[in-house]
């Protein structure tokens, strides 16, 4: 399953992040883009793994994983050894080779690899199978192949064990497809969620009826294999006959909630306690699925298992047939937009994939930009443009590597999830500017289509765009794959009287000498407003318009269709930055990226609240207090703002004795009717019962 990534998406204006509410997941996610980067330099794969049969037991009680695993793999030159990456808290205690003999076993713990020497070496295009039994308790993220992020857990109540976590031998993260057979034994009353059978298979070898394997439901339609039970256990079967990513399971004490959805069939596995949930999270889904449907085809599989994560580990993550979301996102306001990206990766990851690390971007970044289609088609524009200067904020946080070069990146590093997901996405955005509407919905279906189950390459996504555009766009795809930056517009203009009107005389300037991209100009006027797209090539671009009404605002670029620098788009930037660094556990330096964005904007009530949280996680009660109320006293936005900055004066109060002004900061909290994140929910838990800090960590 790979995780989201998500966040390198954080977004420093939808969503809050208050004091106690920043998710331990994120925290986790971002300790670990921290230190991953010294890790697994990017190593040519020397073999293609083909398919996988695993059987794996799992006993939470212990947390322990133990498991075998049959390995076909085939190789991509002439090798002498094979070597596959598994998860450092899992020991092999044996390997064979396809004859049975034994073979010896070299640990790696720096980049998580076991090396295994090939007696006879395998010529290239040659194929054969290593049979693993290995073992291990997996508990805390110490040995993860990403310092410092969970990946692999097992335990109570929820297991989870992440393509990602190598929790068997993995080869070629997230490039090397492979089909899987995975049986799962647990103990009695959990289930297991895995990946359901693509939707296209129909037969079996040698005509054969296939067996279509879904978690732990018997009595479904033909097709469906019940868990076998042995006693107090019970063994799940998953089969996935297509070369994908399906190497993810979930165990749980899960309510596998039915959602009716025409032709797909969705099953939504919560607790008991967020059953409640499960019928609203059910129903976005197959509303997203049917509309990314509608823009890509069919993807292989039509099940798709919505699943609850723990919070100590990503936020969200994606495998065939399943989108995985946290417990804290479950557990609030719907949150649709999460969704929508894991599902979109049913088509962009699971249908295709990049076939090396630079073309990543392809299907994060599709992926991504496909969220904020939805967004556009449940909120309108509004919401969508709000998506979309999200991604330009991400797009331009580590913006000092280019895009065609992601591979020099981990994928876990900041900048890679930052390029790979909010640039890629919008590189597809302006691209869907420059190419047209029609155009750009005809490639996505196309390309999503020919390149079902297979790996794809910047190369075919370029070939493919001129086939249907009908121009040559090497250059855009040059200038935003192999560059960084991004323009920053000024206007220079007159405006004459004419017998006609006025004619508007005036020129674009910005300060990247080889830039090149079409840009809209709009001329409000007294009368009808006039727009008119100016290819704007170099540092001065020249334009003339005509208008009727005389002009009164002129806006260049106004539904931000360019990835372009602008002063709120810095201090946004700043602040995200600044956001990751506070996950980091590195306070003094996020205090200067939040200054950075009070030096663009001293008003914004967002910088405010971000060093006001930075004081009260030093327990620096009276700056905090006083950075919370330079908030309530700046421009308002965004608007949750003033709700949040009354809780935690609420909470400042309490810690320091001064129960009567908390009540009245929860009060005016309950007063604003801003229920973000469920900050009215919060202010009247602690009306009722004053809050009291933490004795095990500061705030």
């Amino acid at each position: 399953m790979h995780p989201r990534k998500l966040p390198g998406r954080i977004s420093t204006q939808a969503r809050p992040r208050r004091l106690f509410g920043i998710s331990f997941a994120l925290i986790c996610l971002m300790a670990g883009l921290t230190f991953v980067s010294h890790l697994r330099a990017a190593e040519k794969n020397r073999i293609e793994v083909n398919d996988y049969r695993i059987d794996a037991t799992i006993n939470p009680a212990k947390h322990h994983l133990q498991a075998r695993a049959q390995v076909k793999f085939t190789a991509l030159e002439d090798i002498s050894m094979a070597v596959f990456e598994l998860h450092n808290d899992l020991r092999p205690n044996k390997v064979t080779d396809a004859e049975g003999h034994a073979l010896q076993v070299e640990r790696v713990s720096q980049d998580s690899t076991i090396r295994i020497p090939l007696a006879n070496g395998l010529q290239k295009g040659q194929s054969t199978t290593l049979n693993f039994e290995y073992e291990g308790e997996l508990v805390s993220a110490d040995d993860s192949p990403v310092a410092g992020l969970k990946l692999a857990y097992v335990g109570d109540p929820s297991s989870y064990l992440l393509y990602a976590g190598r929790w068997f031998p993995v080869v070629g993260y997230g490039t090397n497809r492979f089909t899987a057979s995975i049986h799962v034994t647990v103990p009695e009353g959990y289930t297991v969620v895995g990946s359901p059978s693509p939707a296209q298979t129909l037969g079996g070898e040698g005509g054969k009826p296939a067996i279509r394997v879904r978690t732990g439901s018997a009595g479904k339609t033909g097709q469906t294999v019940p868990p076998a039970a042995s006693g107090s256990q019970t063994t799940y079967s998953f089969a996935w006959d297509k070369p994908s990513f399906p190497g993810t399971l979930v165990i749980g004490k899960f309510e596998d909630t039915s959602i009716p959805a025409g032709g797909l069939d969705i099953h939504v596995y919560f607790p008991a306690d967020h059953k409640q949930q499960a019928q609203e999270y059910g129903e976005a889904a197959g509303k997203e699925f049917n509309f990314f449907t509608t823009l890509y085809g069919v993807p292989m599989s039509t099940e798709l298992n919505v699943v609850e994560l723990p919070d100590d580990t990503v936020p969200a993550a994606w495998a065939p047939g399943i989108a995985a979301i946290s417990s804290r996102a479950v557990s609030g306001k719907l949150n649709y937009r999460l969704l929508a990206n894991m599902i979109a990766h049913q088509w962009w990851g699971v249908n295709v994939s990049p076939a090396t690390r630079n073309d990543w971007w392809i299907t994060d970044g599709m992926a991504r930009y496909a969220e904020t289609q939805y967004v556009g088609h449940v909120a309108g524009k509004g919401g969508e443009e709000e998506a979309v200067m999200d991604m330009s904020v991400g797009a331009l946080a580590y913006d000092t590597v280019p895009l065609g070069q992601l591979a020099t990146l981990e994928p876990f590093d900041p900048g890679f999830q930052s390029l790979a997901t909010d640039k890629g996405g919008m590189v597809f955005h302006m691209l869907h500017w420059v190419i047209g509407e029609q155009n750009f919905d005809k490639l996505v279906h196309n390309f999503a289509q020919q390149f079902e189950g297979k790996p794809a390459r910047v190369d075919d996504l370029e070939k493919l765009t001129d086939q249907i555009s009908g121009d040559k766009l090497t250059w855009f795809f040059a200038q935003w794959l192999d560059s960084t930056g991004a323009p920053e517009f000024k206007n220079k203009y007159t405006i004459y009287r004419t017998n006609k009107g006025f004619r508007v005389v005036g020129e674009i300037q910005q300060d990247l000498d080889l830039f090149r991209m079409p840009v809209q100009l709009k001329i409000d006027t007294d009368g009808k407003t006039e727009t008119k797209t100016v290819n704007v090539v170099g540092t001065n671009s020249a334009y003339a318009v005509e208008t009727y009404g005389k002009p009164r605002h002129i806006a260049i670029d106004p539904e931000n269709e360019v990835l372009k620098n602008t002063p709120e788009l810095r201090q946004r930037t700043a602040i995200m930055r600044g956001q990751q660094l506070v996950m980091q556990g590195n306070l003094a330096e996020s205090l200067k990226e939040f200054q950075k964005a009070l030096d663009i904007n001293k008003n914004s009530s967002l910088a405010h609240y971000r060093i006001a949280e930075v004081f009260f996680m030093q327990r620096n009660y009276q700056a905090s207090a006083n950075a919370y109320r330079e908030a309530l006293n700046g421009d308002g936005e965004p608007k949750w703002t003033e709700v949040w900055c009354h809780i935690q004066l609420g909470k400042i109060f309490d810690v320091t004795g001064q129960r009567e002004r908390a009540v009245n900061e929860y009060q005016e909290a309950l007063q604003t009717k801003d229920n973000t994140q469920g900050a009215l929910d919060e202010a009247r838990k602690y009306l009722q019962t004053p809050f009291a800090r933490s004795k095990e960590a500061n705030g």
